[in-house]
């Protein structure tokens, strides 16, 4: 008799009270071979658009925190436990991030160099290709705007790996991306502990790694991703 693969659940509750918020499977660090699988053919269509084509899912993401401000708010503030001030707070620093990234075509331009007469050197910036940020549970919302709107802007695909114990706000900004028009796998949410920020480190198709975090835990993030 076959049995069927139940993975793993967390329970998400919230501080405040400690009331029951919702239920999020756990994904294995083998789904992470597929989350990589899936950026990296993102990539090719998503790296060839325009700074400018970019930029307007990007604007039309803005747009939506803004409409549903107080929504997110209160969800940062039941994950969380936040006071709804901070949590609004948290909710602006996003926009303003995104309004950066709204600004990329302005900042990453071509530049040309006369280094001698006659010889000119071009600069021009690239995107890497499948990136990672792994964020923690004191700024559901903040800290992972911090690379969200940037890294897909210059034309990153990114995967996401927030605090197992406040997923919720980035799973929210998930959907909201989509819903701006940003195409699948450019960003996704991979719900992990430990081992899964190992996996991470280790995995030789993710170009980049960002971490907020302790100073003791960023150290072996930084070493570890290093080799």
């Amino acid at each position: 008799m076959n049995k069927t693969f139940t993975p793993e659940r967390i329970k998400v509750t919230s501080p405040i009270d400690n009331t029951y918020i919702e239920s999020i499977s756990i994904n294995s660090t083998k789904d992470l071979n597929t989350y990589v699988e899936i950026a990296e053919n993102a990539f090719i269509s998503w790296s060839a658009k325009t700074h400018r084509e970019r930029a307007q899912v990007l604007y039309n993401y803005r747009q939506l925190l803004i409409d549903k401000i107080e929504e997110l708010s209160e969800l940062v503030q039941r994950e969380n436990g936040k006071t709804i001030g901070e949590a609004k707070a948290e909710i602006e620093k996003a926009i303003e991030v995104t309004e950066f990234a709204c600004s990329i075509p302005q900042i990453c331009t071509d530049k040309s160099l006369e280094v001698s007469s006659g010889i000119h050197c071009r600069v021009s910036k690239k995107p890497l290709g499948v990136v990672a940020s792994i964020t923690p549970f004191n700024f559901p919302s903040m800290v992972p705007h911090w690379t969200i709107p940037i890294s897909i802007a210059v034309g990153n695909c990114l995967i996401l790996k927030p605090s197992e114990i406040v997923p919720l706000s980035v799973l929210k900004t998930a959907d909201l991306l989509k819903e701006a028009g940003l195409p699948e796998g450019v960003f996704q949410v991979i719900i992990g502990k430990k081992e899964m920020v190992e996996a991470i480190c280790d995995h030789p198709k993710i170009k980049a790694v960002s971490f907020v975090g302790s100073t003791k835990v960023a150290k072996i993030v930084y070493e570890r991703a290093s080799k």
